[in-house]
């Protein structure tokens, strides 16, 4: 296996930087401003029609004040409170609350739409308690799933004119992880033993593995250095990289024994054939300040990480967000492995996703690039999952003579 270098770090603007805390200011008033507009709509339609007294609604309306206040700034507590432990207590408490308070205001919007219906305009009281009960479960439920370790998502993918040597080959990719504060080293651990279980020939991480700094997790990411594969682990930067210190994470994940690709590629030799794998920095990257990050980190660009890569060898990318998928199809990938959607994480999330991003989750293909999305293997905010389970993804590659067989070939399917 062959590797290119890349150059070392400079200093990158910290999470705790100016810049870094007026827009964390920015978006804790937005975030408030749309808490506000949505606890008053409950307010407004949902708990009138509760049969709880007015002893029950005063108390009602005081919980919902508390939450109101607890979804943006429990969320984002390390920006405001210095104390680790009250941070995470902060942030557990926060992450209950918006799951809570989003599956409440969307089951409270349908059932006013439902309530336009004459024939069951009179169970006002039995469907605003449904809409409690509902939320309830689907919390928990969501709870359940978020924090427990990802199953095996198992993906055959059929790449044009493969090797028959590469015939077979096996990539686990894991991503959007978010370590920080509910998501701590037990977690990665089971991450890493599951990964390891599959005994692959390559392990990809696609980014936002981190949401804190180098020194306030690093214990916590230890169990990443674990992680065994044939031919190695490679990672990419995500936009939570960026907001944690990705010049320092950089570093660590190297200490850790993960290879960076950083608009660049290694080309590997397996049993006689050659692999390119290239990564490139996550796609919010183009629109940084250079000040703000060294040269290796600054800008995405497909088309820089294959230079001097052997132009017969299959080419698989690295990418955080799906929309580096038009740049990588231009650039000659013939796959791309890409996260950040979480598949919309919990119902009705994943019907949004499409509004900022080309696809949501799964295996899709843009002209002769295959792509494919994968729902998380971690969660961020919320500890919840509901509709769009996480996933440990098992990648199989398979030669195809024909696009046609190709997509008979990009097929997927659970275990574990």
């Amino acid at each position: 296996m062959t590797t290119k270098t890349a150059s070392s770090p400079g200093n990158a603007t910290a999470p705790g930087d100016p810049a870094s805390k007026k827009r964390t200011r920015q978006f804790a008033h937005k975030a408030f401003q749309i808490c506000v507009i949505g606890h008053l709509y409950i307010g407004w339609r949902l708990l009138p029609d509760l049969p709880i007294g007015t002893t029950g609604m005063v108390a009602a309306g005081l919980f919902l004040v508390f939450t109101n206040l607890l979804v943006p700034y429990g969320t984002m507590a390390r920006r405001f409170v210095e104390e680790p432990k009250m941070v995470d207590r902060l942030v557990w408490v926060g992450g209950l609350t918006m799951g809570w308070f989003s599956s409440l205001l969307i089951l409270t919007i349908i059932r006013d739409l439902v309530l336009f219906v004459p024939s069951v305009a009179a169970w006002r009281a039995d469907s605003a308690v449904t809409v409690i009960a509902i939320t309830f479960a689907v919390t928990v439920i969501g709870f359940v799933n978020a924090r427990r370790t990802a199953k095996v998502r198992w993906v055959n993918i059929a790449i044009n004119k493969l090797p028959e040597p590469l015939k077979g080959f096996t990539i686990v990719q894991v991503t959007d992880i978010h370590v920080g504060s509910t998501i701590k080293g037990d977690y990665v651990q089971g991450i890493v033993n599951r990964v390891n279980s599959l005994n692959a020939d390559l392990i990809a991480i696609t980014g936002d593995v981190v949401d804190n700094t180098v020194e306030a997790l690093k214990q916590h990411t230890a169990p990443l250095g674990k992680l065994r594969a044939h031919h190695g682990s490679y990672i990419v930067t995500g936009n939570h990289e960026y907001y944690s210190g990705a010049e320092e994470w950089i570093a660590e994940f190297r200490r850790l024994g993960l290879q960076p690709l950083l608009n660049d590629h290694i080309v590997i030799d397996h049993n006689g054939a050659q692999l390119t794998i290239a990564g490139i920095n996550d796609y919010s990257a183009i629109s940084r300040d250079p000040a703000e990050t060294s040269a290796e980190l600054h800008g995405s660009d497909p088309v820089k990480a294959l230079n001097g890569s052997p132009e017969k060898a299959p080419k698989i990318l690295l990418a955080h967000q799906p929309r580096s998928a038009t740049a990588a199809a231009e650039a000659g990938f013939d796959l791309q492995l890409s996260g950040h959607t979480h598949g919309g994480q919990f119902w009705p999330w994943n019907l949004f996703i499409r509004m900022y991003q080309p696809y949501t989750a799964g295996l899709h293909r843009l002209g002769k690039l295959w792509i494919y999305i994968s729902r998380g293997t971690g969660y961020w905010g919320p500890p919840k999952r509901f509709g769009a389970p996480s996933e440990i993804t098992l990648i199989r590659l398979w030669p195809a003579r024909t696009p046609r067989q190709g997509h008979r070939h990009g097929r997927t399917g659970r275990s574990g």
